[in-house]
């Protein structure tokens, strides 16, 4: 009879073998088992024990039952399966095999709410669950990643030692996890990470775009410029990568970014991260620009047809090479503190309206390592939750306060050009405006106000009178004194 495994791991493409070969080379016992679809999936759970598993103290399974009978007490089971109904179907095969105070843990990109009522689901029957935000793609999945866990909290103690010791460490030593909250939390986290990264890639891609066709950079040329941001401020997986990028050439010996198509795809977590951030009345203006601008992207057929119809060749002004480098490090800079800003705005506003006592500190910290977001300025992210005066917004803290003072001109100079020059930079020009907004004191919604209540009598308040006291005008004459409830979406 075989020994009992530490935990077991279902789905075993990309990120689940990768994980289970994580948890063996971190001295865990593993457990693997793979859903079989007949003529497709087929002797999946066989090729990876004699392949990448061979030799290794990982078990295969082709019945669920035998599976889940070779994990000790209490089990801890990692599925990493497609979000949606396919976590639904797989927790109801496995009810029927698992005892009281058994963990299941949802290792894929779930909408936080599923995991909320997958929580209450599986605690009802006597069971553990918890939503666990993996971030780190196949290399992270490998060597250590940035996990985001919430849900029973009971279960934190029994999953511990195996998720922080898969996951990343900063420099520090600090894994890149801890317990995020209840419920849902530990996927809302996860889901504003991946908005964030949609709106770092976007921010990359203007830059990109912007050197290469108002500078005439060549892709050596580029390359360089990301390498040596990389070195400084702008530190981060994404900036390595992409210097990476646009020097790769391919088996003909050319450069493969010149050769694949601008249309990006997207999975839903930009998506839903603007959505909920709505649902939240919160404004993620820079990252549901990145999610748009990928949708758009996708129209090529008819961006092409548009570009004839209304683009007029013409002369395009000199700039000086040096200065504008400089002003596209600000913006992009100074966007990114946006984007952030933005994120972590949401993630308070969550915190507060599900009561889930997210702690802002914690989540900086956990991104340093292993995620795809990972970046320099993480740690004093974090030291600026941590202040004794914690700011209200994050740029308000004094140190991105003098740096986005420092970024401002280069910023704003950057946006001018770009536009003057007829260049899409829509993340670059919303992150300005939202800056611009947050820190004027006064925006014209006083006229906002006054046509709603002209033509739905939703009344306003006044700049003479107390905050939260409403006033209806009769605008026209012609109207009573009946007006609409006040509330906010």
């Amino acid at each position: 009879m075989q020994k009992k495994t530490d935990i077991g791991l279902i789905g075993l493409a990309v990120m689940g073998e990768n994980l289970a070969l994580n948890m063996e080379s971190r001295g865990w016992n593993v457990s693997v088992y793979n859903r079989t679809v007949p003529g497709i999936e087929e002797g999946v759970v066989d090729r990876f024990v004699a392949g990448r598993a061979k030799g290794k103290n990982i078990q295969g399974y082709t019945e669920i039952a035998d599976f889940v009978a070779s994990i000790k007490a209490p089990r801890k089971i990692m599925m990493m399966v497609r979000a949606g109904s396919p976590v639904d179907q797989l927790m109801e095969q496995l009810f029927p095999h698992l005892s009281t105070g058994d963990i299941l843990i949802d290792g894929g990109n779930s909408n936080f709410e599923d995991t909320e009522r997958r929580v209450k689901l599986a605690e009802s029957k006597g069971f553990r669950f918890v939503g666990a935000g993996v971030s780190g793609g196949e290399e992270g999945a490998l060597n250590g990643a940035a996990i985001m866990p919430g849900g029973t909290k009971s279960a934190w103690e029994e999953v511990k030692p195996v998720l922080q010791s898969i996951a990343a460490k900063a420099k520090d030593g600090m894994p890149c996890c801890d317990w995020v909250g209840p419920g849902g939390s530990g996927h809302f986290v996860k889901m504003i990470h991946n908005g964030i990264e949609y709106g770092d890639m976007q921010l990359i891609s203007e830059s990109y775009w912007v050197l290469r066709n108002l500078l005439g950079l060549s892709n050596e040329e580029l390359s360089k410029v990301f390498s040596k941001w990389n070195e400084g401020r702008l530190s981060s997986y994404l900036i390595e990568i992409t210097a990476n990028i646009l020097k790769h050439k391919d088996k003909d010996g050319e450069y493969l970014i010149d050769k694949i198509l601008d249309t990006a795809g997207q999975k839903g977590t930009g998506k839903w991260s603007v959505i909920n951030a709505m649902e939240l009345g919160m404004p993620l203006g820079l990252i549901a620009s990145a999610v748009f601008e990928r949708s758009l992207s996708s129209n090529k057929e008819v961006r092409v047809e548009a570009s004839k119809l209304f683009h007029e060749d013409k002369e395009k002004s000199l700039y000086n090479k040096a200065d504008m480098i400089e002003d596209v490090e600000s913006a992009l800079y100074a966007s990114k503190l946006v984007s952030y800003a933005q994120g972590f705005a949401v993630l308070q506003k969550a915190s507060d309206e599900f009561n889930w006592d997210l702690n802002l500190a914690s989540i900086a910290r956990m991104w340093r390592e292993g995620c795809i977001i990972r970046s320099v300025f993480l740690n004093d992210i974090a030291a600026a939750f941590e202040a004794e005066d914690k700011p209200k917004h994050l740029l308000f803290a004094p140190y991105f306060k003098a740096e986005i003072e420092q970024m401002l001109f280069g910023w704003k100079h950057l946006v001018s050009h770009a536009l003057k020059e007829e260049m899409p930079i829509p993340a670059f020009s919303s992150a300005l405006n939202y800056f611009y907004s947050l820190t004027s004191s006064s925006l014209p919604a006083n006229m906002i106000q006054a046509q709603r209540d002209y033509f739905g009598a939703h009344t306003f308040e006044r700049v003479d009178q107390p905050r939260g006291e409403f006033f209806h005008e009769n605008w026209t004459g012609h109207g009573g004194d009946t007006k609409s409830g006040t509330y906010n979406v």
